[in-house]
């Protein structure tokens, strides 16, 4: 599958309002000229005016307004869920690629169970193997540790990886949660999602789970996107009875 979708992006101002809204603004664009409006992620104020810092979806809800990217590479934060693949051991530790500009380290110490002295690291977690695993340090050098002492952390075996942009993470999951439960009902599917735009899913209808995930990359910026995503699980699964 592609990484990557190429498409062109309508950009529109932002309406004055401060009911929950989202629209696309570029960087420089003025959201909001108020004092009572709160400036949130990807925006600053300047005098009475809130003006976006980046190219993404603005979002007004209610005293906050923020702009989450379109694009962009994942920078991991402390707490993160990720999933990575193990590319070397080391004496004490794997190196773990996290999809991000700096790889992750797993220390023997950040593993569930007792691991021996001069011990097989392979045995545990071989070279190409995936795992989710949390975020539990990131050094103002970058040095990202990871850790898999966590009840949600695993090796991933089976199904499949898609690959999501980051910044987009949130609309797949949406609100408390309510695209990523309809895309699992609907499909029979376990989905894990990883910040780092990730996601693993397995079950029993994993390509039509993979559609919609990828319909959601390509117009995660749309209104309506729920019920359009709701509109072609519908029409896939029919196919398959």
């Amino acid at each position: 599958m592609d990484n990557e979708v190429k498409k062109e992006i309508k950009v529109e101002k932002v309406k004055d309002r401060t009911s929950a809204t989202t629209e696309i603004v570029v960087p420089g664009d003025i959201i909001k000229e108020s004092m009572e409006i709160l400036p949130g992620t990807g925006t600053f104020r300047e005098g009475k005016n809130i003006i976006s810092k980046v190219l993404g979806i603005a979002k007004t809800d209610g005293r906050v307004i923020s702009v989450t990217p379109l694009n962009g590479v994942y920078s991991p934060q402390k707490w993160d869920y990720v999933i990575g693949e193990i590319t070397s051991i080391n004496f004490s530790n794997w190196s773990v690629d996290i999809s991000g500009p700096y790889e992750a380290t797993l220390p023997i110490a950040e593993v569930k169970g007792y691991i021996e002295r001069d011990a097989d690291l392979s045995k545990h977690y071989a070279i190409g193997e995936l795992i989710f695993a949390k975020v539990v340090d990131v050094s103002k050098t970058k040095y990202i540790t990871l850790t898999m002492k966590d009840m949600k952390a695993r090796k991933i075996s089976g199904g499949f990886v898609v690959e999501l942009t980051p910044s987009k993470v949130p609309r797949l999951i949406g609100k408390a949660g309510s695209m990523i439960t309809m895309i699992k009902q609907r499909t029979n599917c376990f989905l894990s999602v990883g910040q780092n735009g990730r996601v693993w899913l397995k079950g029993d209808h994993e390509d039509i789970a993979c559609k919609a995930i990828k319909m959601l990359e390509e117009h995660s910026h749309t209104p309506g996107l729920t019920d359009k995503i709701s509109e072609m699980l519908d029409k896939e699964l029919k196919k398959g009875k």
